[in-house]
């Protein structure tokens, strides 16, 4: 069996009926189940019924994306799938891989992420802030130029995400990343395009979110993973709790690293990738970031075959 990992989405892939076409999956169930006891509402309900508003409200969504994201990986684990040799989620799918890796309990982490959520939105007023994604520039002229216009506004902007090698994310305040877009246009990107986000994610505006984070965390058990765990602001494989927690409070406010990540994973020996659903954004970019690794998507129970085989 070839060595392989197990990836998880953030904010972005959700939708209505996400999970449906896994039926009455026990797996998935049960994980709708717990999830919906530890948030003290109906999550089952929420993913199948919507409406889209509410899925799409931060608090809602950074716990639908969790969940998700456990569910399809229990499932997975029930159909007889193998354990990974390794794990790792973008930005909030960090938290459904430290899940899998039995770092965190999912009755833990909902109610921690519906926290880290509610917090990010309260740091920000909404419209002060917008993040903008790059596209057709390399990482690093993205940070130079978000570098010059912060300095030139004399307001916070930077890149949040490293998605893959000429895809990036900027984010700040509303000025500063307009500036910024105007500066990267100039500077050869393809387009510059406006995100719909509540909060500008992963930039030193989110600083008070992760303070608030860092108190919370320090309350939540954190167990030493099974599985080795690469994290987003380190490229790191941490074991100890305390510094799993610090890992966490620092992403609040720090850069994806997802390339660095994937590449990382590669170095591991994994030669196949597997998104946990909802989604394929993440496995379209491990092709992007490295064309000779494998990568599929878990959605329902003919991917979940097919992954299977992949890996086999």
């Amino acid at each position: 069996m070839a060595e392989f990992a197990f990836v998880f989405p953030g904010q972005g892939s959700q939708s209505v009926g996400m999970l449906d076409a896994w039926g009455e999956h026990p797996a998935v169930r049960a994980t709708l189940e717990e999830a919906s006891a530890a948030a003290g509402l109906d999550v089952a309900a929420l993913i199948h019924a919507g409406p889209k508003e509410a899925l799409d409200l931060t608090v809602n969504t950074q716990m639908v994306m969790l969940v998700a994201g456990v569910a399809n990986y229990r499932a997975w684990l029930a159909e007889g799938g193998a354990v990974p040799s390794a794990v790792a989620g973008h930005s909030l799918g960090e938290y459904a891989a430290l899940v899998a890796a039995g770092a965190l309990t999912l009755a833990d982490a909902v109610p921690l992420v519906r926290f880290r959520a509610q917090a990010m939105q309260e740091a920000v007023p909404v419209g002060a802030g917008a993040m903008v994604a790059v596209l057709g520039l390399d990482g690093e002229v993205v940070r130079r130029c978000c570098e010059q216009a912060a300095r030139d506004a004399g307001e916070c902007v930077a890149a949040a995400n490293f998605n893959d090698p000429k895809q990036t994310v900027i984010a700040g305040t509303k000025a500063a990343v307009e500036l910024a877009a105007q500066a990267l246009k100039a500077a050869g990107a393809k387009r510059t395009l406006p995100l719909p986000v509540s909060a500008p994610f992963h930039s030193a505006l989110m600083q008070p979110a992760a303070e608030r984070l860092k108190e919370k965390l320090a309350t939540t058990p954190v167990a030493t993973p099974t599985i080795a765990v690469v994290n987003n602001i380190d490229v790191a494989v941490e074991t100890d709790p305390a510094r799993i927690r610090d890992a966490l409070y620092r992403q609040a406010f720090g850069p994806v690293r997802w390339v660095e990540v994937v590449q990382a994973l590669r170095a591991r020996g994994c030669a196949a990738v597997i998104e946990c659903g909802p989604g394929k954004v993440l496995s379209g970019l491990v092709r992007r970031i490295d064309a000779e690794i494998a990568s599929t998507t878990i959605l329902d129970p003919q991917s979940l075959a097919a992954a299977k085989e992949l890996v086999q």
